[in-house]
Parts: C-alpha cells; sequence; structure tokens
C-alpha cells in the first residue's frame, strides 16, 4: 500500500519510517556467489557469478556489481532530481561506481569499500559540489553506506 503523497519530490516530516516502495528478491542455489536471483515480479532473474579475481568462472555478474549498479543509480536518481530543481540539465550527469571486497582488518573477515565519480559536463565546479553534498545526503544508499541501515536476519519458520 503506497501513499500517493509520498515521493522523493515531496518532504516528509513524519515521525516513522514511510516505505515508498518495497521489493523481494531471493537467491538459490550454488554457493559462494553462485546462484540464481529472481525479484518477486520477475523483472530481474539472472545468474549470479564469483569473479575470476575470488576463483570464479565470471560468465555472469555477482553481488558487488549489483551493489555498484544500484548505488550509482541511486545516486544519480538523487543528483537528478536536485539539478531539474535547480533548473540544471540532469541529461549529461554520469555517476560511477568501483566497489571493492576485500579483507576488513579488524576482525579478518570480509568489507565492502565504494567510491563514486561524478560527470557532470557544462556544470561549473562551484554549482555541482553544493548539489552533490545535497545528494549525498538525500541518496538513500549514500545514507546506507555511512551509518549503515536497520536490517534483521531470521530463519524462515
Amino acid at each position: 500500500m503506497n501513499d500517493p503523497t509520498l515521493s522523493p519530490e515531496h518532504d516528509y516530516s513524519g515521525s516513522a519510517f514511510k516505505p515508498l516502495y518495497t521489493t523481494h528478491v531471493a537467491v538459490t542455489g550454488g554457493g559462494s556467489a553462485h546462484g540464481r536471483a529472481r525479484s518477486a515480479d520477475g523483472a530481474l532473474a539472472l545468474e549470479l557469478r564469483m569473479p575470476e579475481e575470488l576463483g570464479g568462472d565470471n560468465p555472469g555478474p555477482n553481488p558487488e556489481q549489483l551493489f555498484a549498479a544500484g548505488y550509482a543509480a541511486c545516486f544519480h536518481g538523487a543528483l537528478s532530481l536536485l539539478a531539474r530543481r535547480h533548473l540544471l540539465d540532469p541529461g549529461p550527469i554520469t555517476v560511477e561506481a568501483t566497489v571493492a571486497f576485500g579483507r576488513d582488518p579488524t576482525d579478518g573477515g570480509y568489507q565492502l569499500r565504494a567510491d563514486l565519480v561524478v560527470t557532470w559536463p557544462g556544470v561549473e565546479r562551484g554549482t555541482a559540489t553544493p548539489l552533490l553534498a545535497q545528494a549525498t545526503a538525500l541518496c538513500p544508499y549514500a545514507k546506507m553506506t555511512r551509518q549503515g541501515i536497520p536490517a534483521t536476519i531470521s530463519l524462515a519458520p
């Protein structure tokens, strides 16, 4: 049930999390980044593969690529929204995400690192820089990389 008055274009000052969109993706089969990912609506259906650098055969996308795509797309959307609000053309904006998978020095486990690079031809640096800061505050992926997100992990009954 979506509230039509809520959208990224409208401010929200409620005291509780208000979902605008919810998705469900299940990953089955394989292991070690191998398997099938499928969204409930069928819009996403793909084979996941481990990258060659980690011992895989690399014939398909991997979770790090999917995260990079999601992060870049989300930030691009936030920046494009702000550009339109400031009467700037978002068409030439490119957001490139680099996601690195590696060892966490604090516990020996694994960790992700992410870097975004924005290219915005025709817009002065002095104009773009404050909009990048605003997009960083607006984009939930950017917020997640800074603060984490509420998450639960449970075993199905």
